[in-house]
């Protein structure tokens, strides 16, 4: 058996490479865990990218197992969790890939950043009952798009930067870097910064067609971005956006 772990871009189905798109072409059985949100747009996304580029395929969909995400424990939640996504996974590819058979989990973005696939992946070898062979394709992530379509660069000329998350940033500004990207920040941390010259470039649903973008000041755009975040996941009843952050040496 072989499993393919396919990044398939931010949002736009033509973030999807030629590698990607070769694989897909390849994949037997597509594995889906279904979150049960209301998120019809991803669905048709998925569904637009197989209608293209797939051929003889299934697609097998398993439940995403709830997560706490009331726990103090963060880590320790958040293993858990991935255990529990590991058994539904591990009984996917038990009971529906053949043994010369290629399955595939197509992945938002870049299967390394920020995604638990590949680590589900490696438990399932390590518990030794199954036995498959991985293949990971990139993808575009959100950070390539959001600095693609701001125009910008990640980082400033012989200077760090430092992808994080909101809960990290909402600690503080990591040392000794100033160009912050930050994901995974459903509490707006950039608001509690003191530095207000700071710039921010901010982008929501990226690639898609409700695509939304902020840059600017910190102190001038900031109040913006919060209105304009929370607008739109009432609007969606979901979203996903990332930001960089950047102080000025000049």
């Amino acid at each position: 058996m072989e499993i393919l772990v396919i990044g398939i871009g931010a949002g736009d189905p033509d973030h999807l490479t030629l590698q990607a798109a070769k694989a897909i072409e390849r994949a037997d059985v597509f594995f889906v865990l279904d979150k049960g949100e209301v998120k019809q747009e991803l669905v048709d996304l998925r569904e637009e990218i197989l209608r293209r580029h797939a051929t003889q395929y299934r697609v097998v969909v398993g439940r995403d197992p709830e997560r706490d995400r009331s726990s103090e424990a963060y880590v320790e939640s958040v293993d858990d969790w991935r255990r529990r996504r590991a058994d539904v996974c591990a009984g996917l590819i038990a009971t529906e890939l053949g043994a010369d058979q290629v399955g595939a989990f197509l992945v938002w973005g870049d299967p390394s950043l920020y995604d638990s696939t590949l680590a589900i992946l490696d438990d399932i070898q390590d518990r030794g009952e199954l036995t498959f062979s991985v293949d990971v394709i990139p993808g575009i992530s959100s950070v390539s798009a959001l600095a693609a379509r701001h125009r910008v660069g990640l980082n400033q000329v012989g200077r760090p930067i430092q992808i994080t998350t909101g809960r990290r940033l909402a600690k503080s500004w990591p040392d000794d870097v100033d160009d912050v990207v930050v994901m995974l920040d459903a509490q707006t941390a950039f608001t509690a910064h003191t530095d207000q010259d700071a710039e921010i470039y901010w982008g929501a649903y990226l690639g898609t067609p409700d695509e939304i973008l902020v840059a600017g000041k910190l102190a001038e755009v900031s109040e913006q971005i919060t209105e304009v975040r929370a607008d739109a996941r009432k609007r969606k009843g979901w979203i996903m956006d990332t930001y960089l952050l950047r102080r000025n040496r000049h």
